[in-house]
């Protein structure tokens, strides 16, 4: 058999990765804290749960959705309006995604022909330089680093990079840093953007997990977003509806345009139920944001200050439900660090390599894990010895 040849650029996941090593360990009887995955384990509110229910046991809503119900767009963008302060088309600035992560593979497709040269931060997700990739784009990575409080610099990127630029994919809260960026960032990627005509698509799926008082809004907030890019929102986190698959892209209508036309050949459009369980979390009560929000920043405070004492100097997140920790003094390969840290303690992270060339020398957590298991695994790191010998 043949395959194609962008498959070459593709190996197996790094998630599927430590799925396996995972369950390798559990078939040994070993206790596993799995802090590798963003996995969200606070279900959705009760009248989020609710309305599924309801409507998945609705026989009418078992036909093709094709596309969003006017419904869903005017939710969109009355929440947008409400939270944000942005206004909103709801017929021409607003289409679904079924999860930001298919979104993110897509859009390229929409945007950049084979060649093309798109900019992606480093480190990074991986689906942001994954998807460039299935269009048969060129990556240009710009660091996020610690010392320019991972912010990009996009006076680093050379002028004949920056002309041949179609897309660039920015986040913050950022995942893995966890950093956020102030509104100086986003005005002077806007000027950038219309410079050198680019489209920005700015991945905003943690703007709810923002810590320690402080919060964060949307890029299209900022004077001019709307006519150089598109936003990306998500409701895996926020709500609990992960495995639900909902997302949405908002903000130019060009942008929204064509990645619904892409759309319109790839799916047959959102599960009603869905689309009426998305309506409920983002119109009904909005109190359990922040029991959300609470929950994943005490549990933010256990693992950093437990570690901490432990003897692995590891920063408080400001944002996001993910810690970025440098590796303990005496590792430099982050996969090692890994590997031995899971066979020694039963906790399992993801390296920080697995996001790019500067994700080397850290490894993400993900705060995914009850109060009490987060305890656990500090205590099974310290006993390990792996922090002293």
């Amino acid at each position: 058999m043949e395959f194609a040849k962008r498959m070459e650029l593709f190996g197996v996941g790094i998630f599927s990765k430590l799925l396996e090593l995972k369950k390798q360990q559990l078939a040994k009887g070993v206790h596993v804290v799995d802090l590798s995955v963003g996995t969200p384990n606070i279900p959705p509110a009760q009248h989020i749960l609710d309305t599924m229910a309801r409507e998945a046991a609705d026989k009418r809503n078992y036909v093709y959705a094709i596309s969003d119900t006017a419904e869903l767009q005017d939710a969109a963008a009355a929440w947008y309006h409400r939270r944000y302060g942005v206004e909103l088309d709801p017929r021409t600035e607003v289409v679904s995604l079924l999860g930001s992560q298919e979104g993110l593979a897509h859009i390229s497709l929409a945007v950049a022909d084979e060649g093309d040269v798109v900019l992606v931060p480093d480190p990074c997700y991986p689906v942001f330089g994954d998807g460039p990739r299935i269009a048969g784009a060129k990556l240009h990575y710009m660091p996020q680093r610690r010392e320019n409080g991972y912010l990009i610099d996009l006076d680093e990127i050379p002028e004949q990079v920056a002309r041949a630029a179609k897309l660039m994919i920015v986040s913050y809260p950022n995942n893995p840093t966890t950093a956020i960026a102030p509104a100086s960032f986003y005005q002077e990627l806007i000027a950038f953007a219309k410079k050198y005509g680019i489209i920005v698509l700015h991945d905003n799926a943690y703007s709810e997990l923002v810590f320690d008082g402080q919060t964060c809004g949307s890029f299209l907030a900022y004077e001019g977003a709307k006519e150089v890019g598109v936003e990306f929102n998500s409701l895996s986190k926020t709500y609990g509806l992960a495995g639900a698959r909902i997302g949405f892209c908002v903000g130019n209508a060009e942008v929204v345009s064509k990645l619904s036309t892409l759309k319109s050949n790839m799916d047959y459009g959102m599960f009603l139920p869905v689309q009426k369980t998305a309506i409920a979390a983002i119109t009904g009560d909005q109190s359990c944001v922040a029991v959300t929000r609470q929950a994943y920043e005490t549990r933010r405070n256990i693992l950093c200050d437990g570690l901490s004492a432990i003897g692995w100097p590891v920063d408080r997140s400001k944002a996001t439900m993910f810690v970025w920790a440098k590796l303990p003094l005496k590792f430099e390969n982050a996969e090692q660090f890994a590997l031995e840290l899971l066979e020694r303690s039963g906790v399992l992270v993801t390296p920080g390599s697995a996001f790019g060339p500067s994700g080397e020398g850290h490894v993400r957590l993900a705060l995914v894990q009850d109060e009490e298991e987060m305890r656990y695994a500090i205590h099974a790191i310290d006993q390990s010895g792996i922090l002293r010998s």
